[in-house]
């Protein structure tokens, strides 16, 4: 046996199909695949399984009831279809498939997806929050219609607002609702609308139609020219089961394009009735208020008979003599009394004067003086005396007194630094010598004991 040779790796088939099976998951994951569906079987388990071809190239799919059953596209062979799917491997026959999440047809599924990208995209930036939806009129003085001039729609809109209030004016601004340009002339149109500021309101139209047709309605760039409309925009497109991003950006949204006429204008019948309604309280209102004052004219009137202005006046004119003569009563009282409180206030002014008082304090004044005077003075002499007792003192107690009689103090000059005892000096170390008068330098040639 040699030792020296590789060990080898063995795979069974089971193995090698399980673990490729993994890769392939591991590196594909859930993939979006178009294709032409062949060879599509139904058994009685509820499974789908078909074939998924170009003209190049071909593979093996298999749908599972679970997912079956929630589909909302029908398979059929010759189809072209979208499928979501899981890349995998059948290991019990080791056949490359795929595990088919959702199909979808090709060109509507491409469109619903780029319609759901667009749509959560706008309703992230707020355009389609009810904040921004303007009120719509309920009595425009003018209402535009964006759309195609030769398409039913304008029919459409046209005959409802003239069954509706003809009285109304009506500006269509003809635009493009269908084909690759058709987006950048619908945003066109809305904001030559919005900018002639002739129409209170604008209905956005268009007649019914397939998911491509109706495709104008769903790009960004109307979304953001009815966004930035400050005239409060309707959206009237397709049938009632018909959605575009329009509908949600738009401040209204109808069903058809009879229905976005319908909200737009208000109903003639109802506004007759309500003024007929309003014609009716006003003449009962009117009916009641001419009758209230009717009557007051009557009550005046009948015053007016029963009592005279002349009288009145002749009444009046006495009054007021009364009333002077009152007043008049009333101010000499009154002057009286402010007489007799001034007497009273300065005859208590009188006996409050000041002048006796100043007369006295003026007499004092000398003798105060002279009294302040003599009392310095002696503050003065005991303070002098009491100064002459303490430098006595001072002079008895004082060093200068003791030099004076002979004694000297030694002291070191750079410190000053006194000293009390001859060993605390230092043969050679210079001292001052402080006399009675004068100090003397020396230097200590040796110390002795006293």
């Amino acid at each position: 046996m040699d030792l020296s040779a590789p060990t080898r790796t063995v795979y069974s088939v089971s193995r090698l199909n399980r673990e490729t099976r993994f890769l392939l998951q591991e590196c594909f994951g859930s993939l979006w695949i178009e294709g032409e569906i062949s060879n599509l079987s139904a058994p009685a388990s509820g499974h789908l399984y078909f074939t998924l071809k170009d003209a190049e190239a071909q593979v093996r799919c298999a749908l599972f009831r679970p997912q079956a059953r929630s589909l909302r596209y029908k398979p059929r062979n010759g189809a072209q279809v979208l499928v979501k799917a899981q890349v995998g491997l059948y290991e019990p026959r080791g056949d490359f498939q795929l595990v088919v999440e959702t199909i979808e047809a090709a060109g509507d599924g491409a469109l619903l997806r780029a319609f759901e990208a667009l749509k959560h995209q706008l309703a992230a930036e707020g355009l389609f929050d009810a904040a921004h939806k303007k009120p719509i009129p309920a009595l425009p003085r003018g209402i535009g219609v964006v759309t195609s001039p030769t398409g039913a729609a304008l029919r459409d809109v046209l005959t409802v607002l003239q069954r509706r209030f003809p009285a109304i004016p009506v500006i269509v601004f003809p635009t493009q609702v269908q084909g690759a340009e058709a987006q950048h002339a619908i945003a066109g149109a809305l904001a030559r609308a919005d900018r002639l500021k002739l129409c209170d309101v604008l209905i956005l139209a268009r007649g019914g139609g397939a998911l491509e047709d109706l495709w104008a309605f769903n790009e960004e760039t109307v979304a953001r020219a009815i966004h930035a409309c400050a005239t409060p925009i309707i959206a009237g497109i397709g049938h009632e089961t018909d959605f575009t991003i329009a509908d949600f950006v738009a401040d209204h949204r109808a069903p058809t394009p009879s229905a976005a006429a319908e909200a737009a204008s208000p109903d003639r019948a109802d506004w007759l009735e309500r003024f007929q309604r309003l014609e009716a309280r006003l003449r009962r209102g009117g009916g009641i208020v001419l009758e209230r004052r009717e009557r007051t004219r009557a009550f005046l009137a009948a015053r007016l008979a029963r009592v005279h202005p002349e009288q009145r006046l002749r009444t009046q004119s006495q009054r007021l003599d009364a009333l002077a003569a009152r007043l008049q009563r009333a101010l000499s009282r009154h002057l009286a009394q402010a007489r007799h409180r001034l007497d009273r206030q300065t005859a208590r002014l009188l006996r409050h004067d000041p002048t006796a008082r100043l007369d006295h304090f003026a007499a004092a004044y000398p003798r105060l003086e002279t009294r302040l005077a003599t009392a310095l003075r002696r503050i003065l002499e005991n303070r002098q005396q009491r100064c002459a007792a303490a430098a006595q003192r001072l002079g008895t107690l004082s060093p200068l007194a003791t030099l004076a009689r002979g004694y000297a103090i030694a002291y070191r000059p750079a410190t000053g630094y006194l000293l009390r005892s001859a060993a605390e000096a230092r043969p050679g170390e210079k001292l001052d010598l402080r006399l009675g008068e004068g100090v003397l330098e020396v230097r200590v040639e040796a110390l002795r004991e006293a």
